[in-house]
C-alpha cells in the first residue's frame, strides 16, 4: 500500500504538470481540468481497488497550505509605486464592492430558501462571494502586467476580507452590531499583527544563513497563520504583507534595523525563495483539485436542484461584476469581468459553514458547479481580450493611463 500511494502521488504530480502545459496551451483554465481529471480518476482507481481515505481531513488541510502558497506567490507579482497607488484603491473597491453585494443577494435568498436565521444565511453565502486567488491569479495570465496586478490584489483583497468577515460571523452572537464591532476590532488587530509578524519574518530571511533557508521560513509563515486563526484573526494579511515587504524592499531600506542586513546576495536569495513558492504552489494547487474532484460524490452533480442553485449563483456574480465594471468605467472590464472565479477558498469556507448550519445535500454538489463553471468562465474572458487587446504601438506612441482606474489603455484600444 505505502508503494501504491508513493505511485499514485508521483503520478498526480505529473499529470498537474501535464495539464498545466495544456491549460495554456488550449487556454482552457487548469483547475478546470484537474477537477474533471479527479472526477474521472474516481471510479477508475476503485476498478483497480485503489482507494483513498480520510479525504475529510486532507482537502482541508492541503487546501489551506495551497491558500498561504499562493496569496505569497500573489504578493511577489506586486511592486509598489506611486503609478499603481490608483490600480490598487480600484482593485480594492472592486473586491469590496462584489464581496458586499454578492453576500447581500445570496443571504437574503439562502433565508427564504432554507428558513435560514442571519447568521446561518451569512455563513452559507459568504463562501460563494470570494473570489478565489488560488485561481484567479494563475488564470490572468494571458493580461498584460497591469491587469494581471489588478486580479492580484482584488483577489487577494477578496479572500482576505470574505476570510474575516466569514469567522467574524461564525464568532458573533448574532447581532448587526455585534458583527459589525468584532468585524472592526479584528481587522484592525489583523493588520496591526501582520504588520509586525512580517517584518518579523523579514529580519529571519535576512539573518538565516546556511544551506538550509527556506524550510525554517516557510514552517513559522505556517505556524503564525495557524495561531491567526486559532485567535479568528485573518492571518492572510500577514501573508500578503510579507510578500510585499520582501518583494519591495528598496522601500524600506532606510529603516535602521534594517541597515547591514542588505548584501548583494540579496537579490539572488530572493529569486530562490521564489522559485521554491512556485514550486510548492503548483505541487499544492494541482494536488487539492485533483482530489476535489475525486472526492465529489457524482450523484450530488446530478441533482436538478444543485444546478438550479448553482445558475442562480452563477448569474449573480456575472450580472453583478458586469455591472460594477461598467459602472466604474474599469479598464480591461470586458475581460476582467469574467475572470471572477470561485475555488479553493469557497470550499474551505463552504465546509466550514457545514459545521454549523444543516444544508440539503444538493448543496454540495452546487458549490463544486459553481467552482467549475466560475473557472471555465475565464475563457471567457481570455477570447474576449484576444479580440479586444491592440497590436503593439508605433515606436512613436506612448502609453496612456486610464483616468478612472490607472489601468493602462494603449492608443487605438477602443473603450470597453
Amino acid at each position: 500500500m505505502i508503494y501504491q500511494a508513493i505511485l499514485t502521488a508521483s503520478l498526480f504530480l505529473l499529470l498537474a504538470f501535464g495539464i498545466e502545459h495544456f491549460g495554456r496551451w488550449s487556454g482552457i483554465p487548469s483547475v478546470v481540468i484537474l477537477i474533471v481529471t479527479g472526477l474521472v480518476g474516481r471510479p477508475a482507481l476503485n476498478f483497480l481497488g485503489i482507494e483513498f481515505t480520510g479525504l475529510d481531513t486532507a482537502v482541508p488541510v492541503i487546501g489551506t497550505i495551497g491558500l498561504i502558497l499562493i496569496v505569497l506567490e500573489g504578493a511577489f507579482e506586486i511592486e509598489l509605486r506611486r503609478d499603481r497607488i490608483k490600480l490598487a484603491t480600484w482593485a480594492s473597491l472592486s473586491a469590496i464592492v462584489g464581496l458586499l453585494i454578492c453576500t447581500f443577494l445570496f443571504a437574503l435568498a439562502a433565508s427564504i430558501a432554507f428558513n435560514l436565521t442571519l447568521v446561518q444565511s451569512l455563513l452559507v453565502a459568504i463562501p460563494f462571494s470570494v473570489i478565489s486567488s488560488a485561481v484567479a491569479i494563475p488564470s490572468s495570465s494571458f493580461l498584460p502586467l497591469q491587469g494581471r496586478e489588478f486580479i492580484v490584489y482584488e483577489s487577494s483583497i477578496s479572500d482576505i476580507l470574505g476570510i474575516l468577515f466569514f469567522f467574524t460571523v461564525l464568532n458573533s452572537d448574532g447581532s448587526v452590531g455585534s458583527i459589525f464591532s468584532s468585524l472592526m476590532g479584528d481587522g484592525l488587530l489583523s493588520i496591526l499583527l501582520g504588520a509586525v509578524c512580517a517584518i518579523a519574518l523579514l529580519l529571519i530571511l535576512l539573518r538565516i544563513e546556511g544551506h538550509v533557508r527556506f524550510t525554517p521560513l516557510l514552517a513559522t509563515l505556517f505556524a503564525l497563520y495557524a495561531v491567526g486563526k486559532l485567535w479568528h484573526l485573518s492571518p492572510l494579511l500577514m501573508v500578503l504583507l510579507f510578500g510585499l515587504a520582501i518583494n519591495n524592499l528598496r522601500l524600506f531600506t532606510g529603516l535602521p534595523v534594517l541597515r547591514g542586513l542588505l548584501d548583494n546576495e540579496f537579490e539572488k536569495t530572493l529569486a530562490e525563495f521564489k522559485s521554491l513558492t512556485t514550486e510548492l504552489t503548483f505541487a499544492v494547487r494541482g494536488f487539492f483539485f485533483i482530489i476535489l474532484g475525486y472526492w465529489t460524490d457524482w450523484t450530488a452533480l446530478a441533482d436538478p436542484v444543485a444546478w438550479l442553485i448553482a445558475v442562480v449563483v452563477l448569474a449573480v456574480i456575472f450580472f453583478s461584476r458586469s455591472f460594477w465594471m461598467r459602472l466604474a468605467r474599469i479598464g480591461m472590464g470586458a475581460a476582467l469581468t469574467w475572470i471572477a472565479p470561485r475555488g479553493l477558498i469557497t470550499v474551505l469556507l463552504f465546509l466550514s459553514a457545514k459545521e454549523t448550519v444543516e444544508l440539503p445535500s444538493s448543496m454540495d454538489g452546487a458549490v463544486l458547479l459553481v467552482v467549475f463553471a466560475s473557472a471555465l468562465m475565464v475563457a471567457v474572458g481570455r477570447i474576449l481580450w484576444s479580440k479586444q487587446a491592440p497590436p503593439p504601438s508605433p515606436p512613436n506612441e506612448t502609453a496612456q493611463t486610464e483616468p478612472e482606474t490607472g489601468l493602462v489603455r494603449l492608443p487605438g484600444n477602443p473603450a470597453d
